[in-house]
């Protein structure tokens, strides 16, 4: 298309607002020419405006304004919220994996979710950091699965033993880190360590008792003794001091004697091992009582009459 083409020298091509939009020899883009048409009828007061033109241009600058001011106020977060969730967004079903000690309820209420909340204004990346301040989590994973649905995937810390200090009892990692107070269940069959400083030094004293089995079957507690030593108290309420230096070459001792005197199986209240040269074996009260009457009742030897001579 060239404008001025049929036309003498002196016709006017077509203007707009005065302005002539004719040059000679000049086409314009294909995408530019209607739009180009319709400023230059509008400017020669030819162009009608399509019907409810002035609404729409309403709407347009209301629609604008309102988004603008939402943004000014911090609002449009809850605006995409309610839209997406009321066309088919709306969180309906969540997932929880690998959770064995951490419940479902603290979960849900990391995610912080009401019945309205839209997948696609959802910020998982702030849920899987509220979710990693649970007690018992160590890494947290939170995931959109569209249109509807939320997967989270934990990895929970490895307890390794109770530990008691006064009167609070906490579930530990072999590390010594506390998790989490005791709160029952199958923590209860972890084993149980007491005593200031007991947690640094378990990992590696628990390996030495578990060479053996019998032993480390009767074992209910394992106590630190002023951080240098420890004593084992046995299910049967037995306690065995063990020494500070040498406790490898005792324990050996311990079970040796076990098995071929029945030592651990006596009325016996404790063993004292921490003499290097002698063992010392302390009897319940009973024991001791039983022991002290059965001497008084030992038989006197009887007295030699003298002899008559007749």
């Amino acid at each position: 298309m060239k404008w001025g083409q049929g036309k003498g020298m002196g016709a006017a091509g077509p203007t707009l607002f005065g302005v002539p939009l004719s040059f000679d020899h000049f086409v314009l883009p294909r995408l530019l020419r209607r739009p180009v048409r319709v400023l230059a009828r509008l400017g020669e007061g030819e162009f009608t405006a399509p019907p409810f033109c002035a609404a729409i241009l309403s709407a347009v600058l209301i629609g604008s304004s309102s988004a603008y001011g939402a943004y000014l106020g911090g609002y449009t977060d809850s605006i995409v919220q309610g839209i997406t969730a009321r066309t088919g967004f709306a969180v309906d079903q969540i997932k929880v994996v690998g959770n064995r000690e951490t419940s479902e309820i603290d979960i849900l209420d990391r995610l912080q979710l009401d019945g309205w909340t839209s997948l696609i204004g959802f910020d998982a990346e702030a849920a899987r950091e509220r979710i990693a301040t649970l007690p018992w989590v160590e890494v947290a994973a939170v995931r959109k699965v569209y249109p509807h649905t939320l997967e989270v995937r934990i990895e929970e810390r490895e307890p390794f033993a109770l530990w008691q200090q006064g009167n609070t009892l906490s579930v530990i990692e072999r590390s010594g880190e506390v998790i989490a107070p005791f709160s029952g269940g199958k923590q209860a069959l972890l084993p149980l360590i007491i005593g200031t400083g007991a947690p640094a030094k378990a990992p590696d004293f628990l390996a030495k008792i578990k060479k053996y089995p019998e032993l480390a079957a009767r074992v209910k507690g394992y106590i630190r003794i002023g951080e240098r030593r420890w004593d084992l108290k046995l299910e049967n309420g037995i306690t065995i001091k063990l020494p500070e230096d040498g406790e490898d070459q005792a324990i050996a001792d311990l079970v040796r004697m076990d098995h071929d005197n029945g030592l651990l199986t006596r009325d016996i209240a404790a063993v004292d091992m921490r003499l290097s040269d002698r063992l010392v074996v302390q009897l319940t009260p009973e024991a001791a009582t039983q022991r002290e009457a059965a001497l008084n009742e030992k038989p006197q030897k009887p007295k030699h009459k003298p002899e008559t001579k007749i």
